[in-house]
């Protein structure tokens, strides 16, 4: 079985690469033209976003054609497929999947709903990887992607909510209050629409950090061993603060540090930081 996913996933190309997992592309429309995302490393990126401003570069996700081009050149192999994507809460991308695999009449392909994003998609693909090497069946697997994603956390917070606004992912209005409180929102994935939802708002970085700790040790405070990702833009010191706290209060037998996708921090600029999380003996064989 041959995995999909999206770049939304965050998944570092040579990761991607070394578990054979194809990663359909999302594109960055500056004014030059359009980007497929995985093309810009992070640093480029959050460069030319800086150049832009006030203005920002708008996102658009692959087309029912893009995918059906990845299906049929997988099905042709042989190979069944499992497609991972993006939460349909927060995207269109999976309807383009879905599209394209009613196209393939005579091949298996299960397009699944993450519910998620960033960290939070890439442990299930992480997931379907490594059970599909061990010779686990579609059905097994896909029932493991749903207890992974009714554990997992997806949850972060942001320096500034100017770029959630212009991307209306969020009221203007909302915003613009925010920014005048000097507010710093924490924002969960919901696990059941995959969409986001506000659990607490801090006056610093600092404090919206210590919540996200005090978020996570509540709701992981029996589980033996965690897989954390933590997860930023372009907010180095943040993360590894993140970090620090999380391995101070919880069970954390795997850490990591990573950058999210630059087709991500066009809507929420350099200034996130975040993590998400899951225990690790749902990622075992």
């Amino acid at each position: 079985m041959k995995i999909v996913t999206d770049c939304a996933a965050d998944l570092p190309t040579d990761e991607a690469a070394s578990l054979n997992v194809t990663v359909a592309p999302l594109f960055i429309q500056f004014p030059q033209g359009e980007v497929n995302s995985s093309d810009l490393s992070a640093d480029d990126f959050y460069r030319r976003l800086e150049a832009m401003q006030p203005e920002i570069p708008t996102t658009a996700q692959p087309s029912e054609g893009v995918f059906k081009e990845i299906f049929t050149k997988i099905s042709q192999a042989g190979e069944e497929i499992l497609s991972i994507h993006i939460s349909s809460g927060l995207s269109g991308t999976i309807q383009s999947a879905r599209l394209a695999a009613k196209q393939l009449h005579d091949r298996v392909v299960h397009v699944v709903d993450s519910f998620t994003l960033s960290g939070g998609e890439r442990f299930q693909v992480l997931a379907a990887a490594r059970l599909t090497a061990a010779g686990w069946s579609a059905e097994r697997i896909l029932a493991r992607l749903d207890e992974i994603r009714k554990h997992t956390e997806v949850v972060y917070t942001l320096d500034t909510l100017k770029y959630l606004a212009r991307g209306g992912r969020i009221g203007r209005v909302q915003a613009l209050a925010s920014s005048l409180l000097n507010i710093k929102p924490v924002i969960r994935v919901d696990r059941e629409d995959g969409k986001y939802s506000t659990v607490g708002k801090a006056r610093t970085i600092r404090r919206a950090l210590e919540d996200i700790a005090e978020h996570l040790a509540a709701m992981y405070h029996s589980e033996k061993a965690l897989w954390v990702s933590v997860m930023h833009g372009d907010f180095a010191e943040q993360a590894e603060e993140l970090s620090r706290l999380l391995q101070a209060k919880l069970n954390v037998s795997k850490l990591e540090i990573l950058r999210i996708s630059p087709v991500l921090g066009v809507h929420t600029g350099p200034g996130i930081v975040g993590a998400a999380v899951v225990p690790l003996r749902l990622l075992e064989s």
